[in-house]
């Protein structure tokens, strides 16, 4: 009998032992590929962001060798002091623009981290080298298609270089700081740099090639954005109404897109009585508003929405087709 409880117990242990064993093979198994996952993510965004930087660097490095030098045009920013620098001491234009990027990068390496200021470096480095090496042909001598089309290419170098988290002009980081500093936005610190370079280009150079430089930066502003904030523009929804269950079922059936649900309160009077309401959000592209605006019309023509731009969005049924 104490044999048979013997074996039974050591049976008991066994199987323990056995799944033990199992959960911890388990356990390393998912611990083994959660770990080539988030390596995986790594790489594939470090490939990314290199490439994106490097597409940047050449098409920057085109729009200024094959438009803005030979012509003495500037741009605002980093990139424009350095051009004009360069027009008028004659010095190589790649050594300018490390000379002049060199406090931006360690003002980044302050506001935005280690990695960012990296990344800023090497994409720097990178254009000084592809200035310094690859010769661009000098594309054309009319100096409206060299405005337009060097700040274009210009344009799109800086931002290709955003996307992969970089920057190949440093006025922004200079914004960013004066602006914590000062308590000004960043749109005027940058406003005031570039009047002030764009003064001196007048001053120094001519009023026709201040005002000509003026077209470069207004254009490489446009390409910037829109190399950045990407082809669509996305605006994001909150509605507040009674018809809330209609709106909601409107917006996923006539529009396609999907919706958040938030539950608040709705203060209204002299009193500021409450009461519970849904809170309706959903992003939508700019070219559906107009839809959007009529549909809400049907169903509640005394709703209150609020739209804002959205930069970015990641996920959720943005990206597929509407259904009707």
């Amino acid at each position: 009998m104490a044999f048979e409880k013997n074996t039974f117990f050591q049976k008991i242990i066994h199987q323990l032992r056995l799944e033990l064993f199992a959960e911890q093979i388990g356990r390393s198994r998912y611990t083994k590929a959660k770990r080539y996952r988030i390596r995986k993510i790594i790489i594939k965004n470090f490939l990314k962001d290199s490439l994106l930087i490097t597409a940047g660097i050449f098409a920057a490095a085109f729009g200024l060798k094959g438009f803005l030098l030979t012509n003495q045009f500037i741009d605002g920013g980093a990139t424009g002091i350095s051009l004009l620098i360069t027009t008028l001491s004659g010095l190589p234009l790649w050594q300018i623009i490390l000379g002049v990027n060199i406090p931006f990068i360690f003002l980044g390496y302050r506001i935005m981290g280690l990695p960012f200021a990296a990344k800023t470096t090497m994409a720097i480095t990178g254009l000084a080298l592809c200035l310094a090496l690859v010769n661009f042909p000098i594309v054309t001598n009319d100096k409206i298609l060299i405005a337009v089309f060097g700040g274009m290419f210009l344009g799109a170098g800086i931002g290709l270089a955003v996307r992969g988290g970089s920057v190949i002009d440093g006025t922004e980081v200079l914004a960013i700081f004066l602006s914590r500093k000062a308590g000004t936005t960043i749109g005027d610190i940058v406003l005031v740099i570039n009047c002030i370079i764009f003064s001196l280009a007048a001053y120094l150079l001519s009023v026709e090639i201040a005002l000509y430089s003026m077209i470069t930066y207004m254009v490489a502003s446009r390409m910037l954005d829109f190399v950045v904030e990407g082809i669509e523009e996305y605006i994001g929804v909150t509605i507040v109404s009674s018809h809330s269950q209609e709106l909601r079922e409107m917006i996923i059936s006539v529009m396609g897109r999907g919706v958040t649900v938030y539950e608040g309160k709705s203060g209204y009077g002299k009193r500021g009585d409450t009461r519970q309401v849904e809170v309706i959000y959903t992003v939508i592209t700019r070219l559906e508003i107009g839809k959007l605006k009529t549909e809400i019309e049907k169903i509640a023509p005394n709703a209150f929405v609020v739209m804002n731009p959205v930069k970015e969005i990641k996920g959720g049924l943005i990206k597929k087709r509407p259904l009707v």
